[in-house]
């Protein structure tokens, strides 16, 4: 008993001293006025990622194109999950809806469902936070017209430190949840 007490201490301790990578979150949104929806509650599905942005891993662009990971510094949650929530934080402090992620934890149906898939996003070795895809609206109720719209924002970085990644991320997901509100006004 006493052996195998000392073992679990020592594997648990070994545990302990490998994980030293530094988490980053996506910051929190950064909208200072509400814009009026003509919708009230909205549904942000699961964002779809590509393969290389889903790995816990913050991966930034080099001087080849190729997409590498910055060591020691992961995500603090799971990629689509922190990506769909910090959107839905960002339509809800930027306009007028209730927004949550799916699932929907209300009884009443959404107004409107927004589902974002994102082919690129990457930290580019000329300094620029790069984020393309296509965002699609949808209501059954008929309060919106359905609607397929493309996006690609770019942001500035100060520098490639996982830091700015995650900054980054945050403001390029502000400018896309200023275009999924601009199609909800109109």
């Amino acid at each position: 008993m006493h052996k195998t007490l000392i073992i679990l201490l020592a594997l648990a301790s070994l545990t302990a001293c490998g994980d030293k990578k530094a988490r980053f979150e996506i910051p929190a949104p950064t909208a200072a006025t509400e814009a009026r929806l003509r919708v009230s509650s909205i549904e942000v599905r699961d964002v779809s990622l590509p393969a290389y942005a889903s790995a816990s891993e913050i991966v930034v662009e080099d001087a080849a194109g190729a997409l590498r990971p910055v060591p020691k510094a992961i995500w603090a949650d799971d990629p689509a999950r922190g990506v769909t929530g910090a959107l839905a934080r960002s339509l809800e402090a930027a306009s007028t809806a209730n927004v949550a992620a799916e699932p929907w934890p209300l009884n009443t149906e959404p107004q409107a469902r927004v589902q974002v898939r994102i082919d690129q996003m990457s930290a580019r070795a000329d300094g620029s936070f790069y984020l393309e895809g296509q965002f699609a609206i949808s209501s059954a109720s008929g309060a919106v017209s359905d609607s397929l719209n493309r996006f690609a924002i770019s942001v500035p970085m100060a520098d490639l430190a996982p830091a700015s990644v995650a900054g980054a991320t945050g403001a390029a997901l502000d400018q896309l949840a200023a275009k999924i509100i601009a199609t909800l006004k109109g």
